[in-house]
Order: structure tokens, then sequence, then C-alpha cells
């Protein structure tokens, strides 16, 4: 394997789709899309987070981080094996084309896909069904319950709103409510193997095009989620499910209180005792689903700031070393090859460097935090960000689903920046979008991948997510079928094969091999 093998990718969420029913989905628009990238000769695919989303749907968020978000399955792949009617996938609800309004899309699906369950159940053909609950059976029974739970007390604060019996998983309280629940259980289930059965079809057929695709999870599991409530042990909670500590960032630059994230933290001494089991299993998991990772925050794996519960900023926070150099060791011994992208943003230590670097796990590069000005009023060349300054074991974007999109975030610059992106692209403005989308895929990185918000040269309408806000529009962005035309198709093959990053799956897999 020729360790320069240089790789193209496109990052897209599968909910930005342009399906039929308000939000993307697995049916017919995502293998078109896989056809899409076939034809451009781009071999990766890169996504967010699967799961079920959470608080301001956002899939960092999500209620678990096993499950599948069910809004993801195709109603027309379920009417084709006769689980619904035509007539109800020809309905057209008034749902937007171009924006996912997530509390409409799920009142017009789940009572459909509860319908499409009950058929299945029904029907009888479950061999395949009892199988795939027995190989997921780790998450899959708690999962399950939760939701079930979830919707009888109209809640996920699992810690605040259900029964204090209930929230420490007392037996005698879990059994009661398992089979008070048994069918509600069982229909969430089969949504999960709804959601599993579409996404492998879908990732085979990527697979067979020979692209990879590129997950996403977040280092952290959401407190209101399944993940919280089942493994209590492994996290820093108290017996009641209320935080001890709570996780975030220090105060810098751009935020003087720093972040408070709320999420619980890990308890590494626990997780190490018992062979980092919860993350085999997720990495496991996770990379039946995709060929490779990119794991958000990584530098918490080396050290986390750790805030008191009581709380309400960031500040009176402090760094608690994480045991992430034996988890990867040991991560290492259990699966043949480790196929991870650090996200390794902000202020990083050396030693959260030296942790990736010996995992030959490569970092990230965003184009748009390239340029800043010298002393001297020129650009600061020395910017590890610039292109020409990316080492080889790289991701490098223009910019991520947290980023505006190239169009916007250049229009929005000072005068005295747009100067010096245009000094450095040789470039008018109307040309800068394109030619910094060049730029990264020119350069040395080993991984180029860019949001198809910039491939379509998109404004900031088209804007995944801006950090610190909550709800829409963050999350809600969708690709119209007409957007991908010729004149993208050629701009994206043009730009994958002037810079020979036509990749294949083979060489993803070769790569990480130790």
């Amino acid at each position: 394997m020729n360790k320069k093998r240089r790789f193209g990718g496109i990052l897209l969420h599968p909910t930005s789709l342009p399906a039929n029913h308000g939000i993307g989905d697995f049916g017919e628009a995502a293998f078109n899309f896989v056809d899409y990238l076939h034809s451009c000769s781009i071999g990766l695919w890169q996504i967010l987070p699967l799961g079920p989303v959470g608080y301001g749907n956002s899939p960092y968020a999500g209620r678990s981080a096993f499950a599948g978000n069910e809004l993801l399955i195709s109603l027309e792949l379920l009417a084709d094996e006769d689980l619904l009617e035509i007539a109800d996938v020809l309905e057209k609800p008034p749902l937007k084309k171009n924006f996912v309004d997530y509390n409409s899309v799920a009142n017009f699906k789940m009572p459909l896909l509860k319908k499409a369950a009950l058929n299945f159940i029904d029907k009888n053909e479950l061999q395949e069904f009892e199988d795939f609950c027995l190989a997921e059976k780790y998450w899959l029974d708690d999962y399950a319950l939760f939701q079930s739970l979830c919707d009888h007390f109209n809640d996920t604060r699992w810690f605040k709103v259900w029964p204090k019996d209930l929230a420490k998983r007392e037996s005698n309280s879990l059994s009661h409510w398992t089979k008070e629940k048994e069918e509600e259980i069982l229909i969430w289930k089969v949504y999960q193997f709804f959601f599993y059965r579409q996404w492998k079809a879908l990732k085979e057929y990527a697979n067979k095009k020979q692209i990879a695709i590129v997950g996403d999870i977040p280092i952290f599991v959401a407190h209101d989620s399944v993940d919280a409530w089942a493994n209590k042990d492994i996290l820093k909670l108290k017996e009641d499910g209320t935080l001890k500590v709570s996780s975030g960032v220090p105060p810098d630059a751009f935020s003087p209180t720093g972040q408070l994230w709320g999420n619980p933290l890990y308890d590494w001494d626990v997780m190490e005792k018992n062979g980092f089991r919860w993350w085999i299993e997720r990495l496991k998991h996770q990379f039946d689903q995709t060929d490779m990772v990119r794991i958000d925050h990584f530098r918490g794996f080396e050290a986390y700031w750790e805030v008191p519960a009581k709380e309400k900023t960031a500040e009176n926070g402090k760094w608690v070393k994480a045991k992430g150099e034996k988890l990867f060791e040991k991560l290492h011994t259990v699966f043949e090859t480790l196929p991870v992208i650090a996200e390794d943003l902000g202020v990083i230590t050396p030693e959260v460097d030296a942790l990736r670097e010996k995992n030959n796990f490569p970092g990230m590069k965003i184009a748009h935090f390239s340029f800043d000005i010298a002393k001297d009023g020129l650009i600061n060349e020395h910017n590890a960000y610039l292109p020409h300054n990316y080492e080889h074991l790289c991701v490098a974007y223009t910019g991520t689903h947290d980023n505006d999109t190239t169009v916007s975030w250049y229009n929005s610059l000072p005068p005295n920046y747009k100067d010096i992106v245009r000094r450095y692209l040789s470039c008018a403005d109307g040309d800068v979008p394109y030619l910094l989308m060049r730029s990264v895929m020119a350069s040395c990185a080993q991984f180029a991948i860019i949001p198809m918000q910039d491939v379509l040269l998109l404004d900031g309408r088209a804007r995944m997510n801006l950090p610190g806000s909550c709800g829409e529009p963050n999350w809600c962005w969708r690709l119209e079928k007409e957007q991908l035309n010729k004149e993208a198709i050629e701009r994206l093959s043009e730009l994958t094969r002037n810079f020979a990053r036509q990749s294949k799956l083979e060489d993803l897999k070769l790569l990480f091999k130790r």
C-alpha cells in the first residue's frame, strides 16, 4: 500500500438528502447520491452521527450512542416490502423541500412507522429480526425500554421526572415497566431493525461502488440519554442520576466564561477496571455501520475540563487526566484496524498531539481558520491551517458542519481580511469559494473533504449549524435534487481527478493496518 495515497470526500448528512417526506432518508435519493459521488470519482462520504436526535435536534446530543434515528427510515422501502400501502407513501404532507421541520416530520412519519412495525409483526417472519435483537442485545433492550418510558412520562430527563426507583434502575421497577411496556418495546426494536437493514443495504451499495462511509461520534454521551441511564457505573453521576461534575471547555478569547456542556463525564478508573468494555462495544457497533470514524473532541481522551455541577459557567473547572493512552492500546488489540479521525481543533497541547501521533490518527485542518494577520499587516504565513502548511497525515476541510458556508464566510470578513484571502488565492472576490476549495484539494493532506454546500457554492442559508445556538435553523438544511446538476458534477470531478484524489475502499482498509 502506498502511504501517499490521496483521498477525496464529501460531507453531507443523510437528513439533508432530497427525499420525499420532509427529511432525507435511506431510500432512492440516498442511492442516487452514492451514484453522484461515484460519477465524480469521490471515495469518501462523511456523515454526522446517525443516532436519534436529542435536544435542539442535534445529532451530537442524541438519545443513544448506538441506536439509529428512526426518522431516517425510508417509507418507500417499507412499502416495497408490503409493510405500508402505496397510498401511505404517495401522501404529500405540507413539508418543506429544503428545510427539515423535525416536529412536523415526526408527526407524519412516526404513525406510519408504527403501522409498518405492526404489519411486520403480524407477518410473523421474525427470524432475521430475532437474530438482530440477539446480536444487538447489549444496547437494544435498554434503548427500547428507554424510548417507551420517554413516551410514557413525556420527558427524557429520567434523572428529574421519572420515579426514583426507575431512575436508579432498581430491579423490581425495571421488571414492572418491562412487562408494562412489552408491546411498545417490541415496536421500538422493530424500528431499529428497519433502520439497521436499510442502512446496511445503502452502505453495501456504497462499498460496492468503492465509496467508504466516514461516520462521526461525540466523545461524551448526553445526560438525558439511555447511555447515561443504563451506564451510571462508568459515569461521574450521583446515585439518583444527577451530575457530580459537568463537561465543558475553559474560558478563551471567544468565550470569557468558557462553555458548560452539561454532559456527564466518564469515570476512567472504572472503565479501565472493566477493560474499557463500553468503548469496545461502541466502536464495534460504529465500525459495523461505517468504514471510518471521526471522534469529536479528541483532546478529551488526554485530559478533560471538569466543572463542579453547581457551577453556572465553566470558569471554575480544572483539567483532569483521562486514560486515552490505555484505551487505545486496548482497542488496538481488539480491532485489526482502527480507522479514526481525531477532531483536534482548538487549543491543543503537545500531549494531545503525542496521543494522536502515537496512534497514527489524522487530525483536522480547517481552511476557514487560515487567515490571520501578522504585525506587518500581511498574512501570517505560518498559520497551521493554511493549505501550504498541511502535513500529510491530516484531513483537510474548507469548513465543517459547525462553519458557515465558504461563500457566506468570505462575504462576512472585514475588508482587510478579505484582502489577504484574495492575495493568498490570487483571485477576485467571486472566485474565492472555488479557489479555496481547490487549495484544499491540491494540498498535501492525505484526506480532503468538502461540505456539499461548498461544492454547490451556496450561501449562509445552507449553513448546517451555528455553535452556541439551539434549535432551528440548525441541522435543518436540505439539498434540492435540482442542485445536483451537470455543472456541479463537472466542478467536483475536475478537482478530484486533477489532484489525484480518486480513492478506493480497499485503499482505506490497507492504510490503517499497523
